[in-house]
């Protein structure tokens, strides 16, 4: 197999139409590789540096995982931080954790930032939605997003073997009206669900729980509702959290 390691977006385009099989860090796919056979050629983005940003409102989608620090919001530096073991995490990369794994642990945290994907193809760069990204398995190029006010994240513990752990994350933006949004994402299983309520800062933390429980995440089993409570509970009493 050979490895090819483009060091701009016009050389990773070229590899792309040549054939060359995209990867991060491998850690999903090489025992497929082992068992079902090495493509001719791959391709790995982690020389190219529009893929390895890390800063306040981007991350790379060839970015290592134990390499992301508080220079993003905390949601997705916890989020990094709970993904499989240090060995993982010294491999695994942004990209191939949210459209290459099953489990996407980063995929709540990218949702309540609002983030939007920078997504690689042989003829174009250009941004979409997460959902898009997901449903046809597009080569992540990078996540975009504006920054929050604050954000949390929460990953119920598991059990060995046992289905995937439950994730909370949420997150408050200041709306374009002016007033503040609150955004939150759980994991269940391997689905992920998210919703979003305005919130009035004289209304409260009981009315926006009320609110949210209007929502599909309101319809959760009661283990997934309390994670809920809890972290929203949490986030609004910060002093950030206005």
């Amino acid at each position: 197999m050979l490895l090819r390691l483009p060091t701009s977006v016009s050389e990773a385009q070229e590899c792309m139409a040549e054939g060359a099989v995209p990867i991060g860090g491998a850690t999903l796919i090489w025992a497929t590789w082992q068992r079902d056979g090495f493509p001719e050629q791959a391709m790995s983005l982690r020389d190219l540096p529009e893929a390895n940003t890390i800063g306040r409102e981007t991350l790379g989608g060839a970015a290592i995982l134990n390499r992301i620090d508080d220079r993003v919001p905390e949601a997705l530096r916890r989020a990094a931080a709970t993904v499989g073991t240090g060995a993982v995490r010294r491999t695994a990369t942004v990209g191939g954790n949210i459209v290459g794994s099953t489990l996407r642990c980063l995929l709540p945290a990218a949702l309540v930032l609002e983030a939007r994907a920078v997504v690689l193809d042989p003829d174009s760069v250009y941004e979409t939605d997460l959902t898009e990204v997901l449903a046809k398995g597009h080569l992540l190029l990078g996540l975009r997003w504006r920054g929050p006010i604050t954000s949390a994240y929460r990953k119920l513990p598991g059990e060995a073997g046992g289905p995937p752990p439950l994730v909370v994350a949420a997150a408050l933006h200041t709306s374009d009206t002016g007033g503040t949004r609150l955004r939150v994402a759980v994991r269940d299983g391997y689905d992920v669900l998210t919703e979003s309520t305005e919130y009035d800062n004289g209304s409260g933390h009981a009315q926006v729980l009320d609110d949210l429980r209007r929502t599909g995440v309101g319809a959760l089993h009661a283990t997934a509702w309390e994670a809920v409570d809890e972290l929203v509970s949490d986030l609004l009493s910060r002093p950030t959290g206005r």
